[in-house]
């Protein structure tokens, strides 16, 4: 993660934002507010949806020039817009450059610089929740954007090696690739989905990485009968945060992850690049609890 200037600490007032589609049910504003409450900061979070703005994702260079030039001191950057920002900005960070995709934007001197937290949220998150998870044999369902995040910070923990499944063979045979350029060859391989059953039959542990069991898509990713006790199980869906995969494998007495570290840790990071002030991340944590609707984040 590249240094945050100085004068960002000086600041005491912050104008960010989230270029997204489809992002009012973000916990993101009230996450990055409420911490800079409680830090007496003036920071104002607004969220810039494509959708209701009625233009494409191609569109997200213009809105980054245009944040820039209203005096923005950050976005946010979320689906589906983390590859094709890169283009439009003047440096990315080594951990945006190795995943190929940027979550965060960091206005410096008129330049923008691209940065990536969701890797950095989920080894956080994955590390202070399992740490002590074997990590021989990985499997990864989903190798979307938050795929190939967790992939990364997954290798980066020390995994030996990961099996991407993927319901889109490319995607997954590129992520793999990717994996494997980066991390050495013979650390990554994709599967198709009808050799989950197979692959859990000897993985250590699962990460769950599709949108399947978000409030908008509810369900199992993969039919519970697949679960066994001794296997970790570590979500990236975050609302709810008790989705129907983490409830079935609790029951069989797996140990789990929920997605809610993550989504505090990217964020917890995120607020140290814009600001350059350092994030009170346990407080962040009771705050995902109370706003996704339980009392405490379980992770």
């Amino acid at each position: 993660m590249s240094q945050v200037s100085n004068h960002a600490a000086e600041q005491d007032s912050y104008l960010v934002g989230l270029v997204g589609s489809g992002i009012g049910p973000s916990l993101s504003p009230a996450l990055h507010q409420r911490e800079a409450d409680r830090q007496g900061l003036r920071y104002v979070y607004r969220l810039i949806d494509i959708h209701d703005l009625g233009v494409g994702p191609e569109a997200v260079g213009d809105l980054v020039r245009a944040a820039r030039d209203l005096g923005f001191d950050g976005l946010n950057i979320t689906h589906p817009c983390k590859q094709l920002v890169i283009e439009h900005l003047d440096a990315l960070a080594p951990q945006a450059a190795a995943l190929g995709a940027v979550n965060t934007v960091v206005f410096e001197d008129g330049r923008a610089v691209g940065h990536n937290t969701d890797v950095t949220g989920f080894a956080a998150s994955f590390a202070r929740g399992l740490p002590d998870a074997p990590l021989e044999k990985v499997v990864q369902l989903g190798a979307g954007g938050a795929g190939a995040a967790v992939a990364h910070a997954t290798l980066t923990l020390g995994a030996e090696h990961v099996t991407v499944v993927d319901a889109m063979p490319d995607r997954a045979t590129g992520l793999a690739a990717a994996l494997n350029r980066h991390f050495g060859p013979g650390r990554a391989a994709a599967a198709a989905p009808d050799e989950l059953p197979a692959l859990l039959g000897e993985a250590d542990g699962i990460v769950h990485a599709t949108p399947t069991g978000m409030a908008a898509h509810p369900g199992l990713p993969f039919a519970a009968k697949l679960l066994r006790p001794g296997l970790w199980v570590a979500e990236v869906v975050y609302r709810p945060l008790e989705t129907e995969l983490l409830r079935a494998a609790r029951d069989l007495g797996c140990a789990t992850l929920d997605g809610g570290g993550m989504a505090v840790f990217q964020a917890a990071d995120a607020f140290r690049l814009f600001t350059g002030r350092e994030p009170d991340a346990a407080r962040m944590l009771a705050d995902i609890g109370e706003l996704a609707g339980v009392a405490g984040a379980r992770n």
